[in-house]
C-alpha cells in the first residue's frame, strides 16, 4: 500500500530575502492523499479512513459471551449491518456502469452527428460543390469513431471499463454474499475485507478475471492470495522532491511514482513524504486530509512547527534552496519518528534530501529507527549543493565534525561542504539511476569532481535502470488502439499502421515503412542533422512523423521552420499531442528515432521496444560507436540489448536491414517485445537486492 504524506512547512528567511520570515508554530499538517487517474498509481490511503473501515467491520472481531439471546441479537446486528454494506456497494457498481453506458450513448449520438455531416458532404459532391478533401477527413473520423464504439461496446460485455476501485467494491459484495450464504465467518469475512481494502491495487489486477467464476472458486483464490500477502516485505519510506503526477519537475517525478507503484505490486510497504508546494497539482490528490498530530522540527536554533511554503512558484532555483530542503529533511525524520513508523529503508534522493544521511546517523538513529538502513538515489551529479560549513547548525548538525575529507568536505573547494557528498558517504547504499551508461563510465566521465568520493565508496555504488508503466503502454491491452497486438500475434500492429496513415492522411499502405519522432523540450535538436536523415528516408519513399510535445517557444519555432522546409508528402508533423494519438504513433511506427537513447522523462526508447518499434538514435555512427565503449561489465540489461541490436545503427542502415534481410528484423523486433524493461523488472529488482544486502548490515 502506498501512502503519500506531504508536509507543510514554514519559510525559512534567507540574506536576500530580508522579508521573508518564519511563521509562529502551527500544528503541522501532513496529507494523505490517493491518485485520482484510473488507480494507476496506487496512492492509497493508509491514515484515519482506513481505521474507520476497520471499525466498519468491528462487530467481526467481537469476543462475545452472552446468552444465547444475546449472541442473536449481535448476529442480527451482523446480518443488518452487512445487508446494509452490500446496497452501498450495489449503488456504488451501478452508478459506474451508468458512467460506462452514458459514454456509450455519448459516442452513439456523436457517431449520428458524423453520419448526417458525411451524408451532407455526399450530396455536396455530388452537386460538385463538396471538397473531397473534407469529405475523406469526416470518413476517418467516422472510422476512428467506430472503432471507439466498438471497444466501448466490449468494454461494457466484459466489464473491463471499470475502475480498480469498483473492482474492489464488487469483491467486497461477493465477500458479503458468502457470508450470508454460510461459506465463511463473520470473523473470515473481517480478515478478507482488511485485505481487499489494504490491497486495492494488487487485488484488483489479481481477480480482474476471478470475478466471473463461482463463489467457490472465488474463495480459494482469496485464501490463496492471503497466504501470500502474509508473506514479509521491506518497509520503504521514500523522502523526495518529486512525485509524478502531483509535482513534475525532471525524472525524478515519474522515477519516484513508477518504483513506488512496483514495489507496492510485489508486496511492499511503500510511504512517500514531499514538500506541500504552493504550485502541487492538487487536482490529481482525492481524499485530502489532514492529520492531527502534533509535531515540532529544530532549525536554526528553535522548535518550529510546519506550514506551507508561500509565494512558491517553482520547486528549485531559489536562494534559499538549502534552508528549505534542509529543513523539510529534518521535518520529514521528525515525521517519521514522533508518528512511531520503524521502516525498514530511508530511500533518498539526490542532494535535495541528501543531508538526511548525516541527520539520520548522528541525531535520529537512536530514537527508534535502529533497525533503519539509509538508500541515495542519485540521477546525476550535476547539483550537488556547496554550502559554507557554519549553516549545517541550522538543522543541528556540528560543523567541524563534517567538514573534514572523509565526510562533507568538497574535494576542490575544501572550505566548502558538499551535501550530495554527504549523501554518499552517510548512506549505505547509493543507486545510480542510469539507462546506458556503466558504473565505471559514471565514475570516470560523468562524476563532476565527485570522483575521489565514489571510488572510495564504489562498493556501495549499484546502476538502476529507468523504467515505464506497463499497465497503461501495453500494446496487448491498450485501449487507445483500434486493434490490439502482441509479440504473438503482430496482425493489430498492421491494422494500427493504417490507422495511422489514414488519421494524418499519408498515402500507401501497410507495406510503407513508417518513422516516428518524439522531441520534448528538454531535447538539444540539432536541425540540420534531423533535416538530412528525414530527407534521405524520404527519398526511399519512407513516411515520417515529426511528435513536437515541447511548450518551449524557441524549439517550436525551430520546428516550424524545420516543417516548412521540408514540405514533403511523406512528413506530418503534430504539434498537438494527445494521448490517444501517442499511442496509435507507437504502435503504427516501424522505427521510432530518438534523440538519446537515456530519455528518463518520456522513456521513447522503452516504449518504442514495447510497442515494435526499433529505437534508433538521430546521429551518425560513427558518433554511436562511440556512445558504446564499454567501461566495465557493470551496465544495465537494457544497455546491453540496446547495444547488440539497435544502438550502432543508423536510420539508412536500419531501413537497408528491412528491405534486405527481413526476416532477421522481424526477430529482432519481436525480441525486443518480449523484453520486460517496465518498472517492475530490472528497476525494481536491483532496488529490491539493494534493500536486502543493506537490512543485513
Amino acid at each position: 500500500m502506498l501512502t503519500m504524506t506531504s508536509l507543510n512547512a514554514v519559510t525559512i528567511p534567507s540574506p536576500p530575502n530580508p522579508t521573508a520570515a518564519l511563521r509562529k508554530p502551527l500544528r503541522p499538517r501532513p496529507v494523505c492523499c490517493l491518485r485520482k487517474n484510473r488507480g494507476g498509481n496506487g496512492l492509497y490511503n493508509k491514515g484515519s479512513p482506513r481505521v474507520d473501515l476497520f471499525r466498519s467491520a468491528g462487530l467481526d472481531n467481537m469476543e462475545i459471551h452472552q446468552s444465547s439471546n444475546g449472541e442473536l441479537e449481535v448476529k442480527r446486528n451482523n446480518i443488518g449491518k452487512l445487508f446494509r454494506e452490500a446496497q452501498q456497494n450495489i449503488l456504488y457498481l451501478n452508478k459506474q456502469r451508468l458512467v460506462a453506458v452514458e459514454e456509450l450513448n455519448k459516442a452513439n449520438r456523436e457517431k449520428q452527428l458524423l453520419l448526417d455531416r458525411i451524408e451532407r458532404l455526399e450530396a455536396e459532391k455530388q452537386a460538385g460543390v463538396g471538397e473531397v478533401e473534407e469529405l475523406d477527413k469526416a470518413n476517418r473520423e467516422k472510422q476512428l469513431l467506430l472503432d471507439r464504439i466498438e471497444r466501448l461496446e466490449v468494454e461494457k460485455q466484459a466489464g473491463v471499463g471499470k475502475d480498480k476501485l469498483s473492482l474492489c467494491w464488487e469483491l467486497l459484495l461477493r465477500i458479503d454474499s458468502m457470508v450470508l450464504s454460510g461459506m465463511i465467518s463473520a470473523g473470515e469475512a473481517s480478515d478478507f475485507r482488511r485485505l481487499v481494502m489494504d490491497h486495492k491495487v494488487i487485488v484488483a489486477d489479481a481477480f480482474n478475471e476471478i470475478l466471473q467464476k463461482k463463489d467457490a472458486e472465488l474463495l480459494a483464490e482469496l485464501l490463496q492470495f492471503s497466504d501470500r500477502s502474509k508473506k514479509s516485505g521491506f518497509h520503504v519510506i521514500h523522502i523526495c522532491t518529486e512525485m509524478s503526477p502531483l509535482v513534475s519537475v525532471g525524472s525524478l517525478a515519474s522515477y519516484v511514482t513508477g518504483l513506488s507503484c512496483a514495489l507496492q505490486r510485489k508486496g511492499h510497504l511503500v510511504e512517500v513524504i514531499l514538500p506541500k508546494y504552493a504550485i502541487m497539482d492538487l487536482d490529481e490528490v482525492q481524499g485530502l486530509q489532514e492529520i492531527k498530530a502534533g509535531f515540532y522540527s529544530y532549525f536554526n536554533g528553535q522548535q518550529h512547527g510546519n506550514r506551507i511554503w508561500t509565494g512558491r512558484e517553482k520547486v528549485y532555483g531559489y536562494s534559499d534552496d538549502f534552508e528549505r530542503f534542509t529543513y523539510f529533511s529534518r521535518a520529514s525524520l521528525d515525521y517519521i519518528v514522533k508518528s512511531g513508523k520503524q521502516p525498514d529503508v530511508l530511500h533518498i534522493h539526490n542532494w535535495e534530501t541528501a543531508i538526511v544521511g548525516p541527520l539520520f546517523w548522528d541525531i535520529y538513529v537512536n530514537q527508534g529507527l535502529g533497525g533503519t538502513r539509509i538508500l541515495l538515489t542519485c540521477h546525476d551529479f550535476d547539483s550537488q549543493c556547496l554550502e559554507q560549513p557554519d549553516k549545517l547548525s541550522l538543522c543541528g548538525l556540528d560543523p567541524p565534525r563534517l567538514h573534514r575529507p572523509d565526510r562533507l568536505q568538497d574535494n576542490t573547494k575544501t572550505h566548502l561542504v558538499n551535501i550530495l557528498k554527504g549523501g554518499i558517504v552517510y548512506s549505505n547504499q547509493v543507486v545510480m539511476v542510469s539507462s546506458m551508461n556503466s558504473k565505471g563510465r559514471i565514475i570516470s566521465s560523468f562524476s563532476h569532481e565527485l570522483k575521489p568520493t565514489l571510488s572510495i565508496h564504489q562498493d556501495k555504488l549499484v546502476i538502476a535502470p529507468y523504467g515505464f508503466d506497463k499497465s497503461t503502454w501495453d500494446p496487448s491491452k491498450d485501449n487507445f488502439l483500434p486493434e490490439n497486438y502482441s509479440a504473438e500475434d503482430m496482425k493489430g500492429k498492421t491494422v494500427c499502421k493504417v490507422a495511422l496513415q489514414q488519421h494524418l492522411a499519408l498515402s500507401g499502405s501497410a507495406s510503407s515503412i513508417l518513422v516516428g519522432c518524439f522531441f520534448t523540450e528538454l531535447s538539444e535538436i540539432d536541425v540540420e542533422n534531423l533535416k538530412a536523415v528525414v530527407q534521405n528516408a524520404t527519398r526511399r519513399g519512407v513516411q515520417v512523423i515529426l511528435v513536437e510535445i515541447s511548450k518551449n517557444s524557441i524549439t517550436n519555432k525551430k520546428l516550424e521552420s524545420f516543417q516548412e522546409l521540408l514540405k514533403d508528402q511523406n512528413v506530418r508533423f503534430i504539434n498537438r499531442l494527445g494521448e490517444a494519438i501517442a499511442h496509435l504513433v507507437f504502435a503504427g511506427s516501424d522505427i521510432i528515432l530518438c534523440q538519446s537513447f537515456h530519455e528518463p522523462d518520456l522513456q521513447v526508447p522503452l516504449k518504442a521496444l514495447k510497442y515494435g518499434a526499433a529505437p534508433i538514435a538521430i546521429t551518425s555512427t560513427d558518433d554511436i560507436s562511440r556512445n558504446f565503449v564499454d567501461y566495465d561489465y557493470e551496465r544495465t540489461k537494457f544497455s546491453q540489448f540496446i547495444s547488440s541490436n539497435f544502438g550502432k545503427m543508423s536510420l539508412s542502415q536500419a531501413l537497408d536491414e528491412i528491405e534486405n534481410n527481413p526476416s532477421r528484423w522481424n526477430r529482432k523486433i519481436l525480441a525486443a517485445m518480449a523484453m520486460d524493461f517496465s518498472w517492475d523488472a530490472e528497476c525494481c529488482d536491483v532496488h529490491v537486492s539493494a534493500y536486502t544486502a543493506i537490512k543485513k548490515l
